[in-house]
């Protein structure tokens, strides 16, 4: 019985896949069960799901033609950069095509005259300032997998990074885009200049997470390297006392580039792997900031910063300017989810948001429901605007362990919102908390959402179930908003 259904199953995709190696070649279409593996989850590895092909093309032409099989076929697809989303936003369906857009990697156009650039969704983030940095410019959103994650991904999920703070996140750095939409149509969207007539299409497209198409082409602004640059590092006897200190500095007048905590968990589970030797292994947190700016902008707001820092009952204040000691402050931050894992056999991550003002009392919470629930929790976060990333250390060996700790991040995530805060602060709602929707946007609010969606996805392909709550992955809490098929809609 299970080989006849496996046979009938093949049969049905042998057309299809012979119309998708006629626009990719045979070497861009991936079929092979052992080889689909490797593509059945993102960085959330907790939820799995093989998809039916994988597809890997190279050009805008060849992402319109697959989509364009799709959408005449009525086959659901996901977009998927390098797989390192952390909210099973590329998380496939059964029967779906996987496009994996690793392949468009190459960098178009560098314009320096007029701070840009332009790349395919498959760049990684870290090659855009690298390719820039000789002339004197570098890419501001730096998400801590930013060696490993792509442009692609960024715009889809509008990942931030440490420099959010003070210079927003991917959609304040987006300034155009040529897009498939879900029939297999190609549009541009945005523009090279910041003052366009008309709808914002491009601040629409950057946080959809693969639901209204997929970026071809991305058009990034890129900044000038500033004249000084500082990291200072404080230490603390409590995490409440480094989170009073990030509000006292924001209230004060001063935006730093980045500030970030560090809690005692996460500081020696970096020193045991990174070895930077700059965190003290007895502090209850560190607070890392970093200020740039003109020479006497960055000098009078290290005094500022350092004054505020004491008077929170810093233990030590440490700065650096030179490059080689500043990039080794932020190495152990950068690293600090994969230092996670020499701590545990399992960790689940977070990514709520809150009001600064609320940091100390919500992070006394969040050690509260841990306390609760039997778990361990690391704090480590872009604490400037309050984008919390509680890791949650587990053994999924343990039966029953991982439905424990998804309940607990939900509880979590109902405390960022209960506080005025969000669910997700940069990496998207995706597979993972699309449940929770419900708790931040009333039924209407979410309605409306699905109106834009079906403005652009009218068959519901890119990307389904994703984002949105359906009766099928989220039983009640869909609250009857299963609008997959949309043809409630068809009258609006």
């Amino acid at each position: 019985m299970l080989k006849n259904i496996f046979r009938s199953t093949q049969n049905k995709w042998k057309p299809i896949i012979k119309e998708m190696i006629a626009v990719v070649g045979k070497d861009g279409v991936i079929q092979r069960k052992e080889e689909l593996l490797t593509y059945e989850c993102d960085g959330l590895a907790q939820i799995r799901q093989r998809p039916a092909i994988v597809v890997l093309p190279r050009t805008t032409e060849h992402v319109a033609g697959i989509v364009k099989i799709c959408h005449q076929k009525e086959i659901p697809w996901i977009a998927r950069g390098a797989g390192t989303g952390l909210s099973g936003g590329a998380l496939p369906l059964p029967d779906s095509v996987l496009i994996v857009t690793a392949r468009m990697n190459q960098i178009l156009d560098t314009d320096f005259s007029n701070q840009r650039i332009v790349v395919q969704p498959g760049v990684i983030n870290n090659w855009v300032t690298t390719a820039i940095s000789g002339g004197g410019f570098y890419y501001a959103p730096d998400p801590s997998s930013q060696i490993v994650c792509s442009i692609g991904g960024n715009v889809a999920e509008n990942s931030g990074g440490v420099h959010c703070l003070k210079y927003g996140v991917t959609v304040n750095h987006v300034m155009g885009l040529k897009l498939v939409l879900p029939d297999g149509s190609i549009v541009d969207v945005g523009s090279p200049v910041q003052e366009m007539p008309g709808y914002d299409l491009t601040g629409l497209f950057v946080g959809s997470e693969g639901t209204l198409g997929i970026a071809t082409e991305v058009t990034l602004r890129i900044l000038k390297t500033p004249e000084s640059i500082c990291v200072q590092i404080a230490d603390f006897t409590s995490i409440e006392a480094a989170a009073a200190s990030v509000a006292d500095i924001i209230a004060a007048g001063v935006i730093p580039a980045g500030m970030e905590i560090m809690d005692n968990l996460t500081i020696n589970a970096v020193e045991d792997v990174v070895k930077t030797n700059c965190y003290p292994r007895d502090a209850a947190a560190i607070l890392l900031i970093e200020l740039d700016g003109l020479k006497v902008e960055v000098a009078g707001n290290l005094e500022t910063v350092a004054a505020i820092c004491t008077k929170n009952g810093a233990r030590s204040i440490t700065s650096a300017e030179d490059i080689a000691t500043r990039s080794k402050l932020w190495q152990g931050r950068k690293a600090a989810f994969a230092a996670a894992g020499h701590i545990s056999p399992n960790y689940f991550v977070q990514d709520g948001v809150i009001p600064r003002t609320q940091l100390a009392a919500v992070l006394q919470e969040i050690n509260a429901l841990g306390e609760e629930y039997g778990y361990r929790i690391a704090n480590v976060f872009h604490a400037g605007d309050g984008n919390l990333h509680p890791l949650i250390l587990y053994d999924n060996s343990t039966p029953g362990a991982f439905a424990k700790v998804e309940e607990l991040g939900g509880q979590i995530l109902k405390l960022c919102v209960a506080k005025g805060g969000s669910l997700s602060g940069e990496h998207g709602i995706g597979a993972d908390k699309n449940c929770y929707m419900p708790y931040m946007f009333s039924e209407i609010d979410l309605e409306v959402m699905q109106y834009v969606r079906q403005a652009f996805n009218p068959k519901g392909l890119a990307n389904p179930e994703k984002i949105f709550p359906t009766p099928r992955t989220c039983g009640e809490a869909a609250n009857a908003l299963d609008r997959s098929t949309f043809k409630d809609l068809e009258a609006f």
